[in-house]
């Protein structure tokens, strides 16, 4: 039998499962979905309970269509800022708050204030916004105390996946600096932003390498994953950063755009460089840096992407999700460059790169009785690239001059959305032949770190693309002009949309009473 690796992904609407062998070659592959919780405006959440189930069906059915390969160990990556609080037993207190939740607004401020917008940058390499466990921390000391004083261990989500597996608690840089609690430029806790959330170190995981051995698949949940009992796993890392490895992307010539519910850009880096206005992230990969070897990566995030194509299949077309998204894209690109007058701003549940404001709601603009469903469409498409676009400028103004761009994600498969993307940035696009490049990452760190190899070398040699979607220069030209309205757009809708948010908020009727917060011993 072929020795092979397990990578699970645990993304924000499904977990994926890989098999991969020592070439690269996918073997087997699952996937099991779970839903998103939203009890309040701007809550979102997940039950860790629905995340093992479904990792469960995903691993047997990937395991299943793997031909009998032999799984000689098992990586992890997954949504990354979330917070898991444990209590007695290991057992979740709550429903996990995910990266997309926004009630922490006032926390974020707060946090921000007492830090300093800029030291905390410096720090962390990032500003804090709503959904990172730091805000997430100090809401569920001041609303919830009732679960904050019972709490034993925060954990990540892909941390709290990999415990269950092993029945032992870590992190990983990557996971850890997107907790907004780390030292990024020295890649542990850090004692001063741990302090300003008071917040105790005993209740945050040991930090290993995303490569190291972190436990072995107990007993219990060989049962439950038809795995054999004693399989290392090592620590993984969260979805970003996997994803940079599983698409060989190892230097900062290329650039990966992926194309999921929301969406990133991001460039690799051997230097920790923040930057100091807030617009984008830099966070610590899953490759320990050395000479060639990028320990960080510099980032920019949008919030909504594969999320307001869903919003528009289900909420307003209400489409049968079948074949969807065929029907959609295909329509789409019967409508002209700019939706004939069509203008969609896809800040649905606020925004990051580079306006950090989770306020942000999302807008028509020029709507009029000509416009088709294939206007609405491809306006809504054009807009979360137009977004991405936005994010990847903050990364240019940081030095970030890419040549090409890696295309990855659900939104990759398709060739519209590709040539789209070459025309709105001007570089050729590759796509990748594996488009689930999180779990890839994830199986190949745990091939590296069982094995002993180098990540890098591994990741190029494993990394298979497309032929290249090579940009129009007169579609560009269009796409420019579109997109100075789109950023023109912005400041006013934004404006309005924020009263329109204070309007509901208060018309919506009372929210939890916050509570003080009290000091931990």
């Amino acid at each position: 039998m072929t020795d092979a690796f397990l990578g699970i992904d645990l993304g924000t609407s499904a977990v994926k499962a890989l098999v991969v062998d020592a070439d690269g070659n996918v073997r087997g592959t699952g996937s099991a979905e779970y839903p998103t919780l939203r009890p309040h405006p701007g809550w979102t959440e997940q039950d860790p309970d629905a995340w093992w189930e479904a990792t469960s069906a995903a691993v047997q059915q990937a395991v299943g269509w793997s031909g009998g390969a032999t799984i000689a160990g098992v990586g992890f990556s997954g949504q990354m800022h979330g917070a898991v609080f444990l209590g007695e037993h290991d057992r979740p207190l709550a429903p996990a708050v995910i990266w997309s939740d926004q009630r922490s607004v006032k926390q974020v401020d707060a946090i921000t204030a007492k830090v300093g917008p800029e030291h905390l940058i410096g720090i962390a390499g990032s500003p804090l916004a709503t959904g990172f466990m730091a805000a997430t921390a100090v809401w569920m000391q001041e609303e919830q105390s009732s679960v904050w004083w019972r709490t034993k261990r925060i954990l990540s989500p892909k941390d709290e996946l990999r415990r269950r597996v092993t029945g032992t608690a870590a992190t990983d840089p990557g996971d850890g600096s997107a907790s907004l609690l780390f030292d990024a430029r020295w890649r542990n806790w850090s004692p001063e932003l741990l302090d300003a959330v008071e917040t105790p170190s005993i209740l945050l995981p040991p930090v290993k390498p995303a490569a190291a051995i972190a436990g072995e698949v107990t007993a219990e949940a060989a049962e439950a994953l038809g795995l054999a009992v004693g399989t290392p796993v090592v620590t993984g890392t969260g979805d970003a950063p996997s994803s940079l490895l599983g698409a060989g992307i190892v230097d900062p010539a290329t650039m990966l755009l992926s194309l999921s519910t929301g969406a990133q850009v991001i460039v690799p880096d051997e230097a920790f460089q923040p930057d100091l206005a807030g617009r984008t992230h830099a966070f610590c990969s899953g490759i320990e840096p050395g000479p060639g070897h990028p320990g960080w990566y510099q980032m920019g995030a949008t919030l909504v992407a594969g999320m307001a194509l869903r919003w528009l299949r289900d909420e307003i077309l209400q489409l049968p999700a079948a074949g969807a998204y065929e029907r959609m894209t295909g329509a789409a690109a019967k409508a002209p460059i700019g939706a004939r007058g069509l203008l969609f701003l896809p800040y649905l549940i606020g925004e990051r790169s580079p306006h950090m404001d989770p306020r942000a709601r999302g807008a028509f603009l020029g709507l009029a009785p000509h416009h088709g469903q294939g206007d609405v469409v491809r306006a809504v498409m054009e807009g979360v690239t137009f977004a991405c676009r936005d994010a990847f400028s903050a990364l240019q103004d940081a030095g970030a001059h890419p040549e090409r761009i890696v295309m990855a994600g659900g939104g990759s498969r398709s060739p519209f959305w590709r040539q789209m993307v070459a025309d709105v940035f001007d570089l050729p696009v590759y796509g990748l032949s594996i488009s689930d490049q999180s779990a890839v990452g994830a199986a190949l760190l745990a091939f590296t770190g069982i094995r002993g190899l180098d990540p890098v070398e591994t990741a190029q040699r494993w990394a298979r693309y497309a032929p290249p979607t090579e940009p129009n220069s007169a579609r560009h030209g269009q796409y420019n002009e579109i997109y100075g309205l789109f950023r023109e757009a912005y400041q006013p809708v934004i404006d309005i949309s924020h009263r329109l948010g204070d309007w509901y908020a208060k018309s919506a009727g009372p929210r939890l009473v916050p509570r003080p917060i009290r000091k931990r011993g």
